[in-house]
């Protein structure tokens, strides 16, 4: 039987040399989580939530699927937002892309890829909501903006879902904000789309 021992033998020094510099940390951690931030991205192996903001274990709620897609029939999704809303009382919810992501690269191909096809149907909407904006770039710029498209296209979704409108409307403060990351300098831009409010996810709503 393959036991992939090599994995446990890292855990166990990744967890000695943590003891080692705080002796409490782990019955610190296993006490409460008490998060301020949902994290939604993608299951990209090299997007790593907590060490792309360099924060440690219990800092980041986390959920993540191919190419960071918000959808209203996903329980699982859901149930993740109105955990950390409405449990944990985060602050702030994240929709964090990637460039080069691998989902939206497929979703750009008249290939099929089987089931995933299913999935990638979300992302070829945003293609077809913003063919004005895409028309005419080479293949990288496009891939770049759809990228940057499709997050924009999921923090609306998430806004739009009963759960935040829900908070917002018992007067929480919450904000959705739209980032995406570069694999290639560990780079995170901001894409100027936070929305705290109704009013200002009508503004979004509006200009988009």
């Amino acid at each position: 039987m393959r036991t992939l021992k090599h994995l446990f033998d890292n855990n166990f020094r990744w967890a000695s040399q943590i003891k080692e510099k705080n002796p409490d940390f782990f019955s610190h951690l296993s006490s409460q989580q008490a998060p301020e931030y949902l994290w939604i991205g993608c299951s990209d192996s090299r997007v790593p939530a907590n060490e792309i903001v360099d924060l440690p274990p219990g800092e980041v709620f986390v959920h993540r699927n191919i190419a960071n897609v918000v959808v209203h029939t996903d329980l699982n999704c859901l149930s993740v937002i109105q955990y950390a809303v409405d449990v944990l009382r985060v602050k702030h919810i994240i929709v964090c892309g990637h460039y080069g992501c691998g989902g939206i690269k497929a979703a750009m191909e008249g290939q099929e890829h089987g089931l995933i096809d299913n999935w990638l149907r979300h992302i070829k909407d945003v293609y077809r909501f913003n063919a004005d904006k895409l028309r005419g770039l080479n293949g990288d710029e496009k891939l770049d903006l759809l990228c940057e498209l499709n997050v924009i296209e999921q923090v609306i979704n998430v806004c739009n879902s009963t759960i935040v409108q829900n908070a917002w409307e018992r007067g929480a403060k919450l904000a959705v904000h739209a980032w995406v990351y570069s694999i290639e300098d560990g780079i995170l831009k901001d894409l100027q789309t936070s929305i705290s409010s109704i009013e200002q996810l009508k503004e979004n709503q509006g200009a988009s």
